[in-house]
């Protein structure tokens, strides 16, 4: 457990300090949240607004799924914002994490944080002193992001912690699929993994692609159509570049370790053009990253 000791006042009801990170001395939380599956994004390379309105979305960065937990502390207002981030930097590498990125205000642009991690806005802050440092713990399994600013009342501090896991839905079986086929015409799956921003299929996906293969050898008839998905984060044409490699990625992975025979599967990518929820909010874009096994 990283400690930084002492429970503040006035904290925000139910809320309370994170098993693995405790708070700067003094410090309250103004917002909490904690969700058993959702998503985050920790910055791996500098997002600056003056470079651009998308430069956040470009900004070199990685989507991280599983328990994810916000934080927003209001540390004491004799406290430098130096002196707080500095506090939390020492507590995180002696827990043996590891730090992704570190960056100071001329590499970040809170605007930007605040908008994309959805954390409230404060009035009162300058992002010309900040900081922001991510990092990952030995096993792999924990990603911590903490972005410290000055603001009116004393230095903020806003952090992010994800215990990865895979989203509790239940493994599609090949009836499923079947099925679903047969009613809809399609069927959306959510199973497969993929690293951010690349298309190699993740070893935990293997018993969905397992199921899908079933499907397919107990059904020689059926032709597919492997449609890959994307929310609408990023530019249109990367994204429907990247859906398209993700499909054809399933595709080789259905034929080259399953047998099941080319002239059957074809792959195409849509990108965000086709969603099933709105990608306003975090659980929408969840929801459209997906590939979709389409009858021919």
């Amino acid at each position: 457990m990283l400690v930084l000791i002492l429970l503040g006042q006035q904290d925000v009801s139910g809320s309370k300090d994170h098993p693995i990170i405790s708070r700067y001395p003094g410090s309250y939380i103004y917002y909490y949240e904690q969700k058993e599956f959702d998503e985050f994004e920790i910055l791996l390379g500098p997002a600056k607004m003056y470079q651009g309105d998308d430069y956040f979305k470009r900004a070199k960065r990685e989507r991280i799924e599983g328990k994810v937990t916000k934080i927003a502390y209001q540390a004491p207002k004799n406290r430098s914002t130096l002196e707080v981030f500095r506090n939390y930097e020492e507590a995180i590498k002696k827990a043996n994490f590891e730090i992704l990125y570190l960056a100071d205000g001329k590499d970040i642009s809170i605007d930007e944080f605040f908008e994309n991690y959805r954390f409230p806005i404060r009035p009162g802050w300058s992002e010309s002193k900040s900081f922001y440092l991510s990092a990952r713990n030995k096993a792999g399994n924990v990603i911590i992001s903490i972005c410290v600013f000055p603001g009116w009342d004393g230095p903020i501090a806003l952090l992010g912690i994800v215990e990865t896991k895979q989203m509790e839905k239940g493994l599609i079986k090949a009836e499923d699929i079947y099925r679903t086929i047969k009613n809809e015409g399609k069927v959306a799956i959510y199973g497969i993994y993929f690293d951010f921003d690349k298309a190699d299929i993740k070893p935990e996906s293997k018993p969905t692609i397992e199921e899908i293969a079933k499907f397919l050898k107990e059904h020689p008839e059926i032709k597919l159509y492997i449609v890959g998905h994307t929310d609408n984060v990023g530019k249109l044409e990367y994204n429907m570049e990247l859906s398209k490699r993700r499909a054809e990625a399933v595709v080789k992975e259905l034929v080259e370790k399953y047998g099941i025979k080319s002239d059957r599967l074809k792959a195409f990518g849509v990108g965000p053009l086709a969603p099933v929820a709105p990608n306003s909010t975090e659980e929408g874009r969840a929801k459209n990253r997906r590939v979709e096994l389409v009858e021919q």
